[in-house]
Order: C-alpha cells, then structure tokens, then sequence
C-alpha cells in the first residue's frame, strides 16, 4: 500500500496546492530546533505543516509508554546529574552490545517526570542547549492529546509514525511494547490502514506480530549495514534482494531506508526505490538534516560541521527517486523544500 495514495491529509497539503509527496515525516519531532521527543519538538514541528510526527517508544517500568530515541536516558535528560538515581546507573547488554548508564524500564513514571529533557547533540545544535531543563519526558498518550488539539485548532490531519525501540530485549525485561503501542493506539481510535498512524521497526519479528495485532499499516526500518537484533542470521542487504522485499511485504507495508540505500553517491536515485515498489512497498527516507556533517560533501556549505548545508537539494533529489516520505529533523526546512517545487 503506498502511503501517497491514501486519503490521510484532507485540507493540509494538497489543499493548499503542493505535492502530496513526499510526505514530510518531523523525526523526533523538529528536533534541528528543539531537544528532541519534547512536545515543544512535536509542537514546532506540526507549525511547520510536517505531515506527520515521529515518537520513539520505549516503556517505563510500571509499564508506560513515553518518547525517547533510546531506552538509555544518560544523554538525553539530566540524570546523571540527579544525585537520587546515581544508584539507577548500570550496565545491561542490549541488541548484543553492552551499554553502561541509565535506563528508562528501571524508573516508574513518576520518577522519569522529575527528570528533564536535554539536547543530545549540543555540539552540533548550540541553539537547542537554550531549552535544556524546561520539557518532560513525554508519554504517548500526551502526545496522541497534543496532535488532536492541533487537528481541532488547525482543521488539518497530523499523522502519528511511531516507532518501538529494542521489543526483543525489553520482552526480558517483562514489557510487550508491541501489544502495548498496538492497544494504546486503538484505544485512541488508530485501527486500521486508513487512519493517520504507522508502526515501525527495525526488528523483523515484532513487524509479523503486530500485523496480527493491528490493521494500521507498518514499517519495516533497514538500515546500510548489519541486521535486525532480532535476527542477526538475516543481514539488511539480504531483505532487500528481490525476494527479501517480497517477503518483507507479506507483514509490512512499508520500507523505511537509510538514505544511503535511496540515493547513489552522486545524489540519483538508487535501485530500491523502484524495487520496492515493484514489491507493493512505499518507501520512507531517513534522515535528512540540515547541518554539514549530515550531508555528502557537494552539499556541504563552508568547513563548520553544525552549519547549515543545501537541504533543498537533497530533498529534491528524494522526491526525484520517487520517495513516498521524508523524515527530516528540519520539518520548516523540507515543507519550504517542497512548496518551492523540490516534490
């Protein structure tokens, strides 16, 4: 099912005259201008007309579940500076790899609310560190209560693309945050593959599960490299043969890609856009940023890594591919982008 051709914007962008794709998809919200997985971040992002907002989940230990890009908080909130959970502070082996610091599935909600968000990337995004200390962490249901504020005040749809982080190693942990975001997301009226949300995942087994779960469309999110933590016998490169997206398919509805895997080197449009499709896949981009270090080098503007390069172009080259939905930490940035004609 390709994601342009579903009804799930009236009055947002093809009323007012541009492209319906590529969707704009706000990655943690706009979070090139504010710390991201804050509502402030989601906020910003649907005033810059962003199709849709993307929380990562994770769960807290009495089983809620809030926005964070990882289960690990350490740079994302002021934790360590909390002299009261210094004793929170321990080592656990996620996806395979060992990882010291705080971790979301050891505090009660309660407690991650004294907590504060933070920039995570301050030396790239200065600007941001301004709005250190003043945002919570945010739980879905607060995020789901702010967008259909937005869709009341604005008269437009505003899209949810959730993802969950880490299901296999959080099932250790005794949280299903497959079954929790597909009944969470129910309950707030998203059922079926025409409502304004997707699931996705990088794991391959939670992708299968949750189409028996939910009628919302999914995404199945590959990266360049490696494999799903899920099955590490099953590198991405294999998923996306012929018969990997062909299988991918059978559970998924759509591909969310590395950009690497969309565009060659010299910005034209990679094979698996068109594969994918030919598979009864859409395709979703991730991530386009606006800042130097994020871009290939002839869209690199001066020598500073946290300068802003030619976003424009890049979009442009996206929507040339024939990407369904972008998702972008500049949300204002790619709407100008494709007003402009760049989709």
């Amino acid at each position: 099912m390709v994601l342009a051709a579903s009804p799930l914007l009236p009055g947002a962008a093809q009323a007012q005259g541009m492209a319906a794709t590529p969707l704009v998809i706000a990655h943690r919200g706009a979070s090139g201008e504010r710390p991201e997985h804050t509502l402030a971040a989601y906020d910003r992002a649907i005033d810059a007309g962003a199709d849709f907002i993307e929380p990562d989940l994770v769960v807290t230990r009495d089983g809620v579940l809030v926005a964070r890009h990882e289960n690990e908080i350490g740079g994302t909130t002021d934790v360590a500076e909390r002299a009261e959970f210094a004793d929170r502070r321990t080592t656990k082996v996620i996806d395979g790899a060992a990882l010291t610091g705080w971790f979301v599935e050891d505090f009660t909600l309660a407690e991650l609310r004294t907590l504060r968000a933070r920039e995570r990337i301050p030396q790239l995004r200065p600007a941001n560190v301004r709005f250190d200390g003043l945002y919570q962490v945010p739980t879905l249901a607060e995020i789901i209560a702010l967008v259909r504020a937005r869709e009341a005040e604005t008269g437009r749809t505003i899209g949810l693309v959730p993802e969950i982080k880490h299901p296999t190693f959080l099932l250790t942990q005794g949280h299903d945050i497959a079954a929790l975001a597909a009944a969470e997301l129910a309950a707030a009226g998203y059922v079926d593959a025409e409502d304004a949300a997707l699931i996705q995942c990088f794991e391959v087994g939670p992708i299968a599960r949750l189409d028996g779960l939910t009628g919302l469309r999914l995404v199945q999110l590959v990266s360049a490299e490696g494999a799903p933590a899920d099955r590490p016998d099953l590198p991405y490169a294999a998923m996306l043969t012929a018969g990997g997206l062909t299988e991918m398919a059978r559970h998924a509805d759509v591909l969310g890609g590395e950009l690497s895997l969309l565009l060659q080197p010299d910005g034209t449009p990679a094979p698996l856009v068109a594969a994918a499709h030919a598979a009864g896949l859409a395709v979703h981009g991730w991530t386009l940023r606006r800042e130097n270090q994020f871009l290939p080098p002839a869209l690199r503007r001066g020598d500073d890594p946290a300068a802003p390069g030619d976003l424009a172009a890049r979009w442009a080259m996206l929507a040339k591919a024939g990407v369904d939905a972008v998702f972008t930490d500049n949300p204002a940035d790619a709407v100008q982008a494709r007003a402009a004609g760049g989709g």
